[in-house]
């Protein structure tokens, strides 16, 4: 797990951009915070930061050379299966001289190309170099774990794990307005675009080829949809009785747990309370001694506080558990750290508790496993039922759908129970008259397109529409949605929906918060449910065995009950959520109403609509707040960005 930067320049003007490589390396510190090392060939420059989990010698170090001095590879992340891929190298009388990884896969590109991409388990961003082709070869996992951005002109390629490394090199800062009409809506930027115009993330599961200036990009892995398409399995497993598809599962994830066990420094789990990290520590935790478990509450907050279940878990699997208790105070004490380190404004709130956890994780292990990806992949958020409650058209969608009218009149908010059950029921009823595509995008935004467009200024809106956008952002909306169809209303279908999720919410919200907030603290974060074993697995399954009308991850909660505390079993999902709504309502109250979001800065920096924040703020301040407290938290996330960067 490290960091990792480049240059490729296609003329003597993109060479002297190469006197920037060592700086654009050490703006990665964080996430290697152990060696540092570059590598440079006349057109050709890497840089790598290390963060030290496999053979923390300095035989591991990086940019690191093949025997015969052809490949020179940076990498970041893990090959979990490297000891099976070593062992039948050297059955074929392959020799190697360190305990990584790193080398392993160097080998295996050099023997078999990019090829070689389908036989590795885990995550990675790499690059790789071929002196001899003159070539330069990055990926990117399957599903997005680990970033990998680029920046392209004339001159030269760029790429790096996070932006501010190619900022050093010089690029051009230019604001992406079909970028910030997106973030508006999600308050996150999906893939492949970023805030700036010219700055590219490579999708998750594709490479890219460089040579001779020239780009071409790949797709390398694909979850195989075709298998639940028209909701007809047509793989192996589509003869297995739900008992067998349980027994499968738990086979797979006990597989895929251990095989991230793998480690040479102290290593432990994230325990949040919920059904999936309390799997996941309950398998690490039989072929892990004195298993190290770790989770964060809110004594300020108990409606938000999960402690009770985790230390439940914590006592079930006799882990060395630790509980950080945070207060309002601990969450503003971390606020400045957490906005500098932002690339690009992303506005999910919890990122806050995630970067306390991880900081605070950091101190005991350097490794940590967590139960990400399990929600996408087995139906596990409350969108997902309230998807199946729409296709199934039951009686009490119904009589919610048409009260309409009576959630529209009522105060809700997420800061208490029954607020924020009406807030649930009035966007069902609002998502309940829309057509699928529409329904998803819907519930996966927290502002409608028209009110996101509302408020950008005049000249903001101009520029959103400008015949010189290549690409509106309603082709990008489309491009999101392909796979969603407006003919496919049954629950059967209900795949496309997790489908759409790990193509859109996975990468680009809860992988890339755990990745920012963990590397920032050196903290190596590894995600079991997100072995490719289980995730193609879980798509050759009908939705019957995700959701039905009274559960969620049917299958994850039947398959491993045997083993949790009944507590667990069905309980409602809490979700890593952060009390925001009281927090703008005293310690930051000023930054909002008398610095970032205060009328004069609006109107001097030109990009929003001075009444309409205005509005947002009154909203937010109410009786009434709904989901205010995400939106005004995504301008404050851009304010402050837009501040460093601009």
């Amino acid at each position: 797990m490290c960091g990792i930067t480049g240059i490729c320049a296609f003329n003597e003007i993109g060479r002297f951009s190469m006197i920037n490589l060592s700086k654009a390396n050490d703006t990665l510190e964080k996430r290697g915070p152990n060696y540092a090392d570059t590598f440079i060939s006349h057109y050709v420059g890497l840089g790598h930061r290390r963060l030290s989990i496999l053979d923390t010698s300095p035989l591991g170090n990086q940019p690191m050379q093949s025997e015969n001095k052809r490949f020179t590879i940076v990498f970041n992340g893990e090959i979990f299966n490297y000891p099976l891929l070593k062992k039948a190298l050297e059955d074929k009388g392959h020799t190697f001289i360190s305990q990584t990884d790193t080398e392993v896969l160097l080998k295996l590109y050099e023997l078999e190309g990019e090829n070689c991409l389908q036989k590795l388990n885990g995550f990675f961003a790499m690059a790789i170099f071929d002196a001899q082709e003159n070539t330069i070869f990055l990926a990117r996992d399957r599903f997005g774990v680990k970033p990998l951005l680029y920046s392209i002109d004339e001159d030269k390629i760029v790429f790096a794990s996070e932006i501010k490394a190619l900022l050093a090199f010089g690029i051009e800062k230019t604001l992406d307005f079909q970028s910030l009409n997106a973030y508006l809506q999600l308050n996150y930027i999906p893939a492949p675009h970023t805030i700036f115009e010219n700055v590219k993330k490579v999708k998750e599961g594709h490479y890219i080829f460089i040579k001779n200036g020239k780009i071409e990009e790949k797709q390398f892995y694909e979850i195989p949809k075709n298998t639940f398409v028209d909701g007809i399995n047509k793989q192996e497993y589509t003869v297995l009785s739900y008992e067998n598809q349980q027994k499968k599962l738990a086979e797979l994830l006990e597989n895929a747990v251990q095989r991230r066990l793998i480690s040479d420094v102290p290593l432990g789990s994230f325990l949040s309370g919920g059904i999936d990290s309390s799997i996941v520590a309950g398998l690490a935790s039989r072929h892990t001694e004195h298993l190290s478990t770790f989770s964060v509450g809110y004594k300020d907050e108990p409606f938000f506080d999960e402690t009770k279940y985790a230390n439940l878990v914590a006592k079930h699997f006799k882990t060395n558990h630790t509980v950080f208790s945070l207060s309002n105070d601990d969450l503003y004490e971390h606020l400045e750290d957490i906005l500098d380190y932002l690339d690009e404004p992303f506005a999910d709130s919890s990122a806050i508790a995630v970067y306390i956890l991880s900081k605070r994780t950091r101190k005991k292990v350097t490794v940590a496993l967590s139960g990400d990806g399990a929600d996408e992949i087995f139906g596990g958020y409350n969108k997902h039922q309230a998807e199946f409650k729409v296709r199934e058209n039951g009686f009490m969608a119904q009589i919610v759908n048409n009260l309409g009218g009576l959630w529209d009149k009522l105060p809700k908010s997420r800061n208490s129970f029954l607020g924020n059950k009406i807030r649930q029921l009035a966007r069902f009823a609002e998502g309940a008259k829309l057509t699928p595509k529409e329904r998803y995008w819907r519930w996966a935004s927290f502002a409608t397109q028209e009110d996101a467009k509302k408020i950008l200024s005049e000249k903001s809106r101009q520029a959103l529409d400008s015949e010189l956008n290549t690409v509106s952002f309603e082709d990008r909306k489309k491009e999101i949605l392909s796979f969603l169809q407006d003919n496919h209303t049954q629950t059967e279908h209900l795949n496309e929906f997790l489908y759409t999720d790990m193509k859109l919410v996975l990468p680009n919200d809860m992988l890339t918060k755990v990745d920012m907030m963990s590397m920032a603290n050196g903290l190596e974060v590894r995600t079991p449910f997100l072995d490719y074993e289980v995730v193609n697995f879980a798509f050759t399954l009908p939705v019957s065995s995700k959701i039905t009308g009274k559960m969620k991850k049917k299958i994850v909660q039947d398959a491993f009950r045997d083993i949790l505390p009944k507590e667990l079993y069905n309980r409602p999902k809490q979700g890593f959520e952060v009390p925001l709504l009281k927090w703008f309502q005293t310690e930051l109250k000023s930054k909002i109403t008398d610095d970032l979001l205060s009328d004069t800065f609006v109107e001097q920096q030109g990009i929003f609509n001075v009444s309409e924040v205005r509005k947002l703020k009154e909203k937010l301040f109410s009786d009434n707040p709904e989901d205010s407290h995400a939106r005004v938290w995504g301008l404050i996330v851009f304010q402050t960005w837009w501040k460093k960067y601009f």
